[in-house]
């Protein structure tokens, strides 16, 4: 590993400074935003539901990435990125209604979506496949050690500057740190000088668990801390030490990730972590025990650094890796066409059936996944050019 990052010395530099800009910029955005909805501007589960849909649509679209890539730098698409997340929590801000609150989640969510496919191409086109998995465990500790101050920020500055105050801030931090490594990404950086859209039949059952692993994930980060702050009125205190604990572990458990999925490899992690995710929705389903709830909370969190193996997936059964930009945004563009929709059902579904259905949905895609995931298998084929 350390030869690995001396290589490469400056590219890391870069992308972990990036990676930073962006976990503590989300994080805060992350930690603060359902306190401010729901407490200064007043919205419910429907609402919600609709806001967390707007979210995913820039995700929705990130395939353009894909043809973006074609003329720019993915590491000029990054810092790009960085500057739209950056405005986007400013105006977070200075929302005073639902509509407002879209449109600045929006432009957000752009900046968000469009950052991880490129930087995960940067890592998956640089390092060779032995190394991947540990290299995007050791980048995504250090976005977990942002997340890890940005908690400490929250917790500490939330209520004495104010939310809107705290956004404003935040924000204008991201993007001016976009704005200086702009400059920096010109150029390959080593990378490969051509780039190919082409989507693969080959490559179906990548596609069809990024489609489930959207669905579920969205259903959690979405009514999980709906559900801590509307039914069990969790403060933004105490929603910031959750996501504290979270980043804390989270610094560790992502290497630890890394490397067991160099060990045992993608099938059996990813199945290991689909049977765990049973219980946890259960959990959520029908436990009204607080500390259980933080508790699950955090282990889902665990859970989420270890899919980091569908992304090296692919890359062992890519036929080449001009091809790579292009799918990890097919992937984020497939993981969010469920996502588009599943807020929205799920704050439905909320209403009419009570706050035990989306979990027990998020049960259903668990098991959907673990079965699918017995068809991931390394071993190359041959493809006719």
């Amino acid at each position: 590993m350390r030869a690995v990052f001396r290589d490469h010395r400056r590219l890391f530099a870069y992308l972990i400074a990036a990676n930073f800009l962006l976990m503590f910029g989300h994080r805060i955005w992350q930690a603060v935003f359902n306190n401010f909805a729901v407490e200064r501007i007043g919205v419910g589960p429907e609402a919600i539901g609709w806001i967390q849909s707007a979210r995913e649509v820039p995700g929705l679209l990130a395939i353009l990435l894909a043809f973006l890539a074609l003329v720019l730098s993915e590491l000029r698409i990054m810092a790009l990125s960085l500057v739209l997340l950056g405005a986007g929590i400013i105006l977070t801000g200075v929302a005073g209604g639902v509509p407002m609150l879209i449109a600045a989640t929006l432009i957000m969510s752009f900046g968000f979506h469009f950052f991880g496919p490129s930087s995960n191409s940067v890592i998956l086109m640089t390092v060779k496949e032995r190394e991947a998995p540990r290299v995007l465990g050791v980048l995504q500790s250090f976005g977990a050690g942002a997340a890890l101050l940005a908690t400490i920020v929250v917790y500490f500055f939330a209520a004495r500057v104010g939310y809107s105050s705290l956004f404003f801030l935040v924000g204008g931090f991201v993007l001016v740190g976009g704005l200086i490594l702009l400059p920096l990404g010109r150029g390959e950086g080593g990378l490969p000088p051509r780039r190919r859209v082409k989507l693969r039949r080959r490559y179906w059952v990548f596609y069809s668990l990024a489609f489930l692993m959207g669905s579920r994930r969205h259903i959690f980060t979405t009514f999980a801390p709906f559900l801590l702050v509307k039914a069990h009125g969790v403060s933004v205190e105490t929603m910031a030490i959750l996501f504290f604990v979270n980043a804390l572990i989270n610094t560790y458990a992502y290497q630890f990730a890394g490397r067991v999925v160099a060990r045992f490899g993608e099938r059996i992690v990813l199945s290991t972590v689909f049977i765990f995710l049973i219980p946890v929705f259960l959990g959520y389903a029908y436990i009204g025990y607080l500390p259980a709830l933080f508790a699950l909370f955090v282990f889902d969190n665990v859970l989420f650094g270890f899919n980091l193996g569908l992304t090296t997936y692919l890359q062992k059964i890519a036929v080449s890796p001009e091809e790579l930009t292009g799918n990890l945004s097919a992937q984020t563009t497939i993981n969010h066409i469920s996502a588009v929709v599943v807020p929205v059902l799920g704050g439905t579904i909320w209403v009419l059936f009570g706050a035990k259905a989306p979990f027990l949905a998020g049960v259903g895609i668990a098991a959907v996944s673990l079965a699918l995931s017995q068809f991931v298998r390394t071993e190359r084929r041959r493809v006719p050019a």
